[in-house]
């Protein structure tokens, strides 16, 4: 994976969270605006409205780099708009990327013994 992949699916991954997060207070935000005075939902409905936006413009980055299967993509695309959906995105972006390095590193050190046999 080269380093543009890389920075594509971390900035995925780091917006993910936050994007859930703020998912969840505005939902909770628009049940206190329905049974009390508060009224937070222009605030946490623009937050979450910037962390969505950035979040497609990442997702589709990210699709475009890593040349995801439309199953996949759709996956990603899926969790973004369900409450909790950003968290299982982001663990399951951190697992790919640690699978990622782990098979580098194997690459490298398999690359390392052949050439090293050879000289």
């Amino acid at each position: 994976m080269d380093i543009k992949t890389a920075s594509a699916l971390r900035r995925l991954r780091l917006v993910s969270a936050p994007e859930a997060v703020s998912f969840l207070l505005l939902l909770i935000c628009s049940v206190l605006k329905r049974t009390t005075e508060f009224n937070a939902v222009p605030v946490m409905g623009a937050i979450h409205g910037v962390l969505f936006i950035l979040y497609v413009i990442f997702w589709l980055d990210a699709w475009n780099r890593t040349k995801w299967s439309f199953g996949t993509a759709a996956l990603y695309f899926i969790l973004s708009v369900l409450p909790t959906g950003g968290f299982f995105a982001e663990r399951k972006l951190k697992r790919e990327a640690e699978a990622s390095v782990i098979a580098a590193r194997a690459r490298k050190e398999k690359e390392g013994v052949v050439g090293g046999a050879g000289a």
